[in-house]
């Protein structure tokens, strides 16, 4: 039964078939709001949402937003005296609400001692039965890395002896890890070491690259080019300056008459993209190739219809849009998967691009091109955990300090508004706001109120938002793509995303489009503006790292600005904490495939 809840999140019911029977069911149990839930349960579980519920309480906390305390309320009114901490279906529940919480900090997997360890502070009194009981009962997946020292040959080597420890002479077994995952992120895994070994040993040398490398515009594009011509899988690592190589490399295989293209994070970077190889129709997201909306198609197999495809912002793939973009390639195709490993990782979980890199499985090109100018200089260091004073003569980059978040706000407003048209002639639009989380005195819900109110002041008739509004639609979790209110009807909200028409029901306003002048740094990340303003109150300090620095701060292509009100907590941020470990079996993978010579 629970994994009849896995096969129906996510879908989409239009009616509430027996609604009123929900609703009488909901209302013990979640305190006078049943309203609220009912139609995510319904989306959630499905048409039977409250048969399922009857049978299993806590199959609320398969609904999003919904927390243990909540399920455990409502399975106390449904189940009275009969409901007790560790019953089967309440730890199968939390194993299972504890796995996807951590998909969305972008984990494919969880250590089984750091479940247990979480299930005993959810009062389960016996936290090794409850995960057996979610293994068995289909919730989680289990998995080991290393050898296991329970099974007796496991720990032996070929010649029939144990490894014996250095100091005691005893025998010693390497020590296992065992990691609970949710299938769905499993079977993605697999699928992604399976394909990209599969384009790896199914690569053919076929025409001769030669000339075109001899021809690229940097030593680290032609080394590219070389790379590219024997490998089907490769790896190139740069910053914003070395997006030209690949650019380069696709321009080379479009001239040797190869079916070549390049998918990027956002709309922003497909035109850049487009731009430096100087045809429109080289660049794609990656969202439109996988949808079908953008590039070639598909062949008579269903495969895409390319020779060579080149994936920019690689670090922001994740593992389930990576399998299916991998399935999608045909035996023979070559892949580069291009990224700055400096800047943070995908919205969904998984880790992509680092265990590729980490594995060592490909060939792998680091860019020789440094990122020019003063922003660059100062990025380049915040990547090694230096944050420097750069020179700036043309006032490139910009410390404007502040004392509290609402001097924060009033100074960010001036600097859009103001300062940076006046100094660099960078209209308002063409200026984003970056600021560490959505909440808070300074989050982007203050600052965009904020910058509403100065740019573009209005009633906010439809939903909050009004003509000319700078706005964020959010079509699928993880994807953020800027556009402006153009206007609305009884159709929806009518916006215009890098030139397309976008038109958002009615229903899916409040949940999928926000106000855009101000962003976090994940929802920036793959794109760049003219100008960009990084906003760091003084309660933001808790939310720094390497990774968020360095992408906020690369956003601006001519100019910079720091609203610095943290202090000493952001050189910190920069100097020691690093990029936040994510938990994944892909490096695993990738490193027990057997590859071709080239990739060693």
């Amino acid at each position: 039964m629970r994994g009849l809840r896995g096969l129906l999140r996510g879908a989409f019911v239009g009616r509430l078939a027996g609604g009123g029977d929900l609703l009488r069911l909901l209302r013990p149990g979640v305190g006078g709001a049943p309203e609220a839930l009912a139609r995510p349960a319904t989306g959630t579980l499905g048409e039977q949402a409250a048969e399922l519920l009857r049978a299993d309480p806590w199959q609320l906390l398969a609904v999003p937003g919904v927390r243990p305390e909540q399920a455990d309320g409502f399975a106390r009114a449904l189940l009275g005296a009969a409901c007790g901490p560790d019953d089967g279906r309440r730890t199968a529940a939390l194993v299972g609400w504890l796995l996807e919480r951590a998909a969305l900090q972008g984990h494919t997997a969880l250590d089984a001692e750091a479940v247990r360890a979480a299930l005993t502070e959810r009062a389960v009194g016996d936290p090794e039965e409850a995960v057996r009981n979610a293994v068995e009962e289909g919730v989680a997946l289990v998995f080991q890395e290393g050898t296991d020292p329970t099974e007796p040959d496991a720990a032996y080597e070929e010649d029939g002896e144990a490894p014996a420890d250095a100091e005691t002479g005893t025998e010693t077994p390497e020590p296992v890890q065992v990691l609970l995952g949710l299938d769905r992120y499993a079977l993605a895994e697999e699928s992604l070491a399976d394909g990209l070994a599969r384009l790896m040993n199914a690569c053919e040398k076929g025409a001769d690259w030669a000339e075109a490398a001899a021809a690229a515009p940097s030593p680290s594009a032609a080394e590219l080019i070389r790379t590219a011509a024997t490998a089907g899988l490769v790896a190139h690592s740069g910053g914003e300056a070395a997006r030209a190589e690949p650019a380069a490399l696709i321009a080379a295989a479009r001239g040797l008459g190869l079916r070549a293209l390049g998918a990027t994070h956002s709309a922003d970077g497909r035109r850049r993209l487009a731009e430096a190889v100087g045809a429109p129709d080289a660049a794609v997201t990656l969202a439109g190739l996988l949808s079908g909306t953008e590039g070639p198609g598909r062949d008579e197999d269903g495969a895409l219809a390319l020779d060579l495809l080149v994936v920019l912002d690689a670090p922001q793939l994740d593992v389930e849009g990576a399998a299916v973009l991998v399935e999608a390639l045909a035996d023979g195709v070559r892949l580069v998967l291009s990224g700055d490993p400096g800047v943070l990782g995908s919205a969904g979980a998984g880790r992509v691009f680092a265990d590729v890199l980490a594995a060592r499985a490909c060939p792998q090109v680091v860019s020789r091109t440094p990122d020019p100018g003063p922003i660059g200089e100062l990025v380049s260091g915040i990547g090694i955990g230096e944050l420097t004073q750069v020179e700036a003569p043309g006032k490139e980059v910009v410390i404007v300090p502040v004392r509290d978040a609402g001097e924060a706000v009033h100074r960010t407003v001036q600097l859009v508004a103001d300062s940076v048209p006046r100094a660099f002639s960078i209209p308002a639009g063409d200026t984003q706001v970056i600021t560490v989380g959505h909440g808070g005195a300074a989050g982007t819900r203050v600052l965009n109120e904020a910058l509403k109110q100065r740019l573009n002041p209005g009633p906010g008739r439809f939903g909050g938002f009004d003509p000319g509004d700078r706005v964020i639609h959010v079509p699928a979790p993880g994807r953020a793509v800027p556009g402006v209110v153009r206007s609305a009807d009884a159709e929806g909200l009518h916006l215009e995303c890098g030139g397309v028409p976008v038109v958002v029901p009615q229903e899916r306003v409040e949940s999928a489009v926000r106000h855009g002048w101000a962003l976090s740094a994940h929802q920036a990340a793959g794109m760049r503006w003219p100008a960009a303003v990084v906003v760091l109150p003084g309660d933001a300090a808790a939310g720094l790292s390497r990774p968020w620095v360095y992408t906020a701060f690369s956003r601006g292509e001519r100019h910079l600005s720091v609203v610095h009100g943290v202090d000493q907590a952001l050189p910190h941020a920069v100097a020691q904490i690093p990029a936040q470990e994510r938990t994944t079996r892909l490096r695993a993978l990738l490193e027990a495939v057997p590859t071709p010579d080239a990739a060693s």
